[in-house]
């Protein structure tokens, strides 16, 4: 032991010290110093940042995942400046990581356009979880909106989950909007009807119903001299919730009140004619 320290003088120990561990030694406490405040900076960035949010109305589901979006972001720069510290090549570092993003963008081209469109959605805001939309050609009560996908429940009560790149690139109706909705019926009665009855009929059975508007007026008008009917256009304005529950409803009452008024309401028919052969008949 004492051979292998003898080996070593003091000025060598002090060379050494003086070229590779003081050096060293102040790389890494900077490269911690870098990492210990990078993170607190990063800390205090987020804090604003959710307090801005937070006075916004965006979705909470966005806002987090952009915050762990650029906290990921904040805290690679954060690395690459501690290894840079520390005489590390963060050239060939930051090319590699450039080249594996590209790779892995390229890859999961459909799931970042799910992802782009999920965002947009979630920022724009075209519908809401509980509003009843038609989407990518389904028709539903929204959900969930997630960052990928969208979840929807169907009238029967089906569960279908939809890619947010199909929604976004299509048309998007939102039948739950608005807190008004007009209700289009058409009713068709005979021709040889009393028409002027019918239509008073038709604005009193508007006028009763609770549920139907008063403005906007419904409009109860006649539409077309159909081939084997005059039909009426009626169009009374409901509340959004009461859309359906007022045509079904609606819809009974008229073929009720008619019976009961002797109006008909035409139905398709067809005439059959025979002809018989009269050549055929006298030879036989």
């Amino acid at each position: 032991m004492e051979e292998s320290l003898s080996l070593f003088s003091a000025e060598d120990i002090e060379r050494y010290v003086n070229e590779y561990a003081i050096p060293w030694g102040i790389n890494i406490a900077m490269a911690l110093i870098i990492f210990i405040v990078g993170r607190i900076v990063i800390g205090l960035l987020l804090s604003v940042f959710r307090r801005l949010m937070a006075k916004s109305k965006y979705d909470q589901m966005l806002i987090d995942f952009l915050e762990s979006i650029i906290s990921a972001v904040l805290m690679l720069f954060v690395i690459v400046a501690s290894l840079d510290e520390l005489g590390v090549d963060t050239t060939s570092l930051v090319a590699i990581l450039g080249a594996a993003g590209l790779a892995i963008g390229l890859s999961l081209q459909d799931s970042l356009k799910n992802f782009a469109a999920g965002v947009m959605l979630l920022v724009f805001k075209p519908f809401r979880a509980g509003n009843f939309v038609e989407a990518a050609g389904t028709a539903g009560s929204v959900q969930k909106i997630g960052i990928f996908t969208t979840t929807m429940t169907t009238p029967d009560n089906k569960e279908i989950i939809i890619p947010n790149g199909k929604i976004y690139s299509d048309n998007i109706t939102n039948y739950s909007a608005k807190e008004t909705r007009r209700v289009d019926m058409v009713v068709g009665i005979g021709y040889d009807s009393d028409l002027l009855k019918a239509k008073q009929i038709l604005l009193e059975m508007c006028e009763a119903d609770e549920r139907i508007l008063d403005e906007p007026a419904p409009v109860v008008a006649v539409s077309e001299l159909a081939d084997s009917s005059v039909n009426f256009t009626v169009r009374p304005w409901v509340n959004a919730a009461d859309f359906f529950a007022v045509k079904w409803d609606f819809t009974e009452k008229v073929k009720l009140r008619f019976d009961e008024e002797d109006i008909t309401i035409p139905f398709p028919q067809m005439d059959v004619h025979f002809h018989k052969d009269e050549e055929q008949s006298e030879s036989k």
